[in-house]
């Protein structure tokens, strides 16, 4: 399942290619995909065409799509929401291009030519023309699109990360936390609610409506960094630990930002198609058995472990991040 970076990379990429573009045609291949739209697919297109897609906003893994255009008097402002699921892809592709296997559905927006290519507008821009199809591809179809009216956020802040700064926010996705790379991000606000938790510090890091982003694989990276056990107490989490913790949680994502996030086969790519590279840089996840990269320049023989958490694999390092006291066999 894709986690934050690889949803931050894929928001970036449509922020570049689809803000300020008017969807001009829907066609749904496959009425599945509008399951969380329950009004169906006529009622989707007839919501979308002739409108103006005016930023790309993400909060935890649900992105959203804005539309500009005139709405009916009284009418709540809409938004083009699309969650990926486990296997969802958002692909920008040439008219003519071939379709993708499970190819769920197709937006043609209007004409337009990339402003960082040349000098956008006029007739003898020489800007290179854009692709006009977005694709919403979903091989497990646990993803979906919908569209849904905006609501005024809790806090007064922007909904998530994007351009406009727009105080609204999807009713589906205003449960979800704010991420740790969100501006608006309050550590007072995150370290209260873990320590009034009852859990241990990856059962809270995996807890959208704490924090929202964290998958398996970054939590693991999180508390490798922050040399925190997974099961360590929440209510045990001293103030300077919990910062160490949720820095360790900003870096992680900034670096699989920068290498365009984690892929381990072929679901996960961006707008562009290509497949993210952060595995390669993995410090915990998948290592079982393998020299902690810490402890290794001491002691070659301190050996990476794997657990069973929530019916999946923590890795951590028995020396770095030792089993809480009261949990040793």
């Amino acid at each position: 399942m894709p986690e934050l970076p690889e949803v931050e990379v894929v928001r970036r990429g449509l922020a570049r290619w689809v803000t300020g573009r008017i969807i001009d045609d829907v066609e749904v291949l496959d009425r599945r995909s509008l399951r969380r739209h329950t009004l169906g697919a006529e009622d989707f297109r007839g919501n979308l065409v002739g409108y103006r897609v005016t930023d790309v906003v993400r909060r935890g893994k649900f992105l959203w799509m804005p539309l500009g255009g005139e709405f009916p008097d009284g009418e709540e402002p809409v938004a083009l929401l699309a969650h990926l699921g486990m296997s969802g892809q958002l692909l920008i592709e040439d008219t003519g291009a071939p379709d993708e296997k499970h190819l769920k559905v197709r937006i043609t927006l209007s004409e337009a030519t990339d402003p960082s290519a040349g000098d956008a507008g006029g007739p003898d821009d020489d800007g290179t023309i854009l692709p006009r199809e977005l694709r919403f591809i979903d091989q497990r179809i646990f993803g979906g699109m919908s569209v849904t009216s905006l609501q005024p956020t809790a806090d007064g802040k922007a909904g998530g990360r994007g351009i406009s700064g727009l105080p609204l926010i999807p009713r589906e996705a205003s449960h979800i936390a704010r991420d740790p790379l969100d501006p608006d991000f309050s550590f007072e606000v995150f370290f209260a609610r873990l320590r009034a938790r009852r859990s241990g510090i990856k059962r809270a890091l995996l807890d959208q409506g704490l924090i929202s982003g964290i998958g398996n694989i970054y939590a693991d990276e999180a508390l490798w960094a922050a040399k925190l056990h997974y099961a360590r107490a929440t209510g045990t989490l001293r103030r300077p630990e919990a910062l160490r913790l949720v820095e360790a949680c900003r870096n992680v994502m900034i670096r699989a930002l920068d290498a365009g996030g984690t892929s381990f086969d072929s679901l996960y790519v961006n707008v562009n198609g290509a497949s993210g590279y952060f595995e390669r840089s993995l410090e915990a996840y998948g290592r079982e058995g393998r020299p902690c990269r810490r402890c290794a320049e001491e002691n070659r023989e301190i050996l990476m472990r794997r657990e069973t958490f929530m019916n999946r694999s923590s890795f951590s390092c028995p020396h770095c991040q030792p089993t809480p006291r009261g949990l040793r066999g």
